[in-house]
C-alpha cells in the first residue's frame, strides 16, 4: 500500500452518525491512511492484514477526533475596531455605530489601504492561531473590500493561505456585506455591481460559495435574492447572514435556493426553521458575536433540535463583532450561552461544520474520507467543550500528513 501509515495508540472519537454512544468512541483505536485518505478505522486488535506493511504512527495515547472545521470566518482584513468595542461599552449600539460610518465600512477603509503582503501576513497569523487548536478546514469570506479589485485581492489572499499553509481553505464571496462609501444611498446600484463582479471572480476560480448580509443595516431580501439569482446562474451554492438583529425572513429566502447554511439566527422564526429543515440547510451558530455584542436573545436551539436541523458552530472571526481566534472557545460558549450539549458542540465544529460548507469527505473518522484528524490531551471529547483558556491540541494530521 503506497504511503500507508497506521496511526495507533489512541482513543478515537469517530463521531460517525450512527454511533450508539453518540461519540463513536474506540479505545485503543487505530486509523490506517494511504496518502490523503482514510482506509480503515477501528480497534488496533482488528487492524487489517494490509496494515502490517504500513509505517507506524504512535499517537501517544491521546484522544483523536476528526480535524476541526471553522465554517464561518472573515480572516482577511486590515486594521482592527477596538475603539468601536469601547464605544459599545460606553452605550453606543452596533447599529448606531454602523449608521455613523463605523462598523464594516471602517474595516473597508483599512483593508483597501493595506498592501497585499500585509493582508496575507495578518490573515496567515490568524489562520495559524486556529490551526494550532486542530483546525484542518477553514472557510474565509471576502467582504471588506467592496470593490471588484479589493474583493478579488481578498479572495486571492485567502486562496494563497490554502496553498502556503497545511489547511484546506474554502473561499466565500461576500460582496453583499455592506454598501461602500462610493455607493452611499445607492444600495440597488451596488447590488447590480456585485452581481456583475461575481462571474468575473468565478471565472478566475476564486469563489466556492456566495454569501450576503440580509439585515436592516445590510441588504433587503429583494436585494439578497438578486445576488442569489446571480450565484445560481453560475451553479454556485449560497450561504446567508440571517436573522442576527431582526427577522427579515432571510432563512426562508435562503432555503428557496437550497442554501448550505444560514448563520447567526438569533431572531429566526418558525417559518425559517421549517424552510431550513426542508432544504437541508445547516444552522451555523456564532456565539462569539453574541458574546461581543452582549446580546440577550438566544437562537431557537430547542426548536432547531426538534426539527432536526443540523447545528454547526464557528468563530465568525472578524474585526468588529467577534475578534476571537479559538474554535474550542466557540464550542464552549455554544454550550454556556446556547445550551448545546457537548456532543452537539463538537459535532458542530466537525461533522455539521463540514456539511455547512458542502463537504461530504470529512467531519467524521471513517474509511474513504479525507485523512484529517487532531489529537488532544484529554480523556473524553466532552472536555473539549469544557476547558477554556488553554489549548489541549497536541498533534494534527491534515490530508494524511502530520503538521510540524
Amino acid at each position: 500500500m503506497s504511503a500507508a501509515v497506521l496511526w495507533h495508540h489512541a482513543r478515537l472519537a469517530t463521531l460517525v452518525p450512527d454511533a450508539q454512544d453518540g461519540w463513536g468512541l474506540i479505545d485503543d483505536g487505530a486509523i490506517l491512511t494511504a496518502g490523503d485518505t482514510i482506509v480503515w478505522v477501528g480497534a488496533y486488535r482488528d487492524r487489517p492484514e494490509s496494515a502490517r506493511a504500513a509505517r507506524p504512527g504512535d499517537l501517544g495515547g491521546l484522544l483523536v477526533t476528526p480535524g476541526l472545521i471553522d465554517c464561518h470566518t472573515h480572516l482577511v482584513y486590515g486594521g482592527h475596531r477596538a475603539n468601536e468595542a469601547e464605544m459599545r461599552l460606553e452605550g453606543a449600539s452596533y447599529e448606531a455605530i454602523a449608521r455613523a460610518g463605523g462598523g464594516i465600512r471602517s474595516s473597508v477603509t483599512a483593508t483597501r489601504s493595506a498592501t497585499d503582503d500585509a493582508l496575507l501576513t495578518m490573515a496567515s497569523r490568524r489562520a495559524q492561531a486556529l490551526m494550532r487548536e486542530g483546525v484542518t478546514t477553514l472557510e474565509i469570506k471576502s467582504g471588506y473590500g467592496l470593490s471588484l479589485e479589493a474583493e478579488a485581492r481578498s479572495l486571492r489572499v485567502a486562496r494563497t493561505i490554502g496553498r502556503t499553509l497545511p489547511v484546506d481553505v474554502r473561499t466565500t464571496f461576500l460582496g453583499a456585506h455592506a454598501v461602500p462609501p462610493e455607493y452611499a444611498g445607492r444600495a440597488d446600484d451596488y447590488i447590480a455591481a456585485v452581481c456583475e463582479w461575481l462571474p468575473v471572480l468565478h471565472r478566475e476560480g476564486m469563489v466556492d460559495a456566495v454569501d450576503a448580509f440580509c439585515e436592516t443595516i445590510g441588504f433587503t431580501p429583494a436585494q439578497t435574492r438578486r445576488v442569489f439569482d446571480a450565484a445560481r446562474a453560475l451553479g454556485l451554492p449560497v450561504k446567508l447572514h440571517a436573522e442576527q438583529l431582526s427577522d427579515q425572513r432571510g432563512a426562508v429566502l435562503a432555503a428557496e435556493f437550497d442554501a448550505l447554511s444560514c448563520d447567526h439566527l438569533e431572531y429566526l422564526g418558525s417559518d425559517g426553521i421549517a424552510a431550513m429543515q426542508a432544504a437541508g440547510t445547516v444552522a451555523v451558530l456564532l456565539p462569539g458575536a453574541f458574546y461581543m455584542l452582549r446580546e440577550t436573545r438566544v437562537p431557537p436551539i430547542a426548536a432547531l433540535r426538534e426539527a432536526g436541523v443540523p447545528m454547526a458552530v464557528a468563530t465568525d472571526h472578524n474585526p468588529g463583532t467577534s475578534p476571537g481566534l479559538s474554535l474550542l472557545l466557540s464550542a464552549h460558549m455554544s454550550c454556556i450561552f446556547f445550551r448545546l450539549t457537548p456532543l452537539e458542540a463538537i459535532r458542530g465544529i466537525t461533522q455539521h461544520a463540514a456539511q455547512a460548507l458542502g463537504l461530504r469527505d470529512r467531519g467524521v473518522l471513517a474509511a474513504g474520507l479525507r485523512a484529517d484528524f487532531a489529537a488532544f490531551d484529554v480523556a473524553h471529547p466532552n472536555e473539549l467543550a469544557y476547558w477554556f483558556g488553554t489549548n489541549p491540541c497536541r498533534r494534527v494530521v491534515a490530508a494524511g500528513v502530520e503538521r510540524v
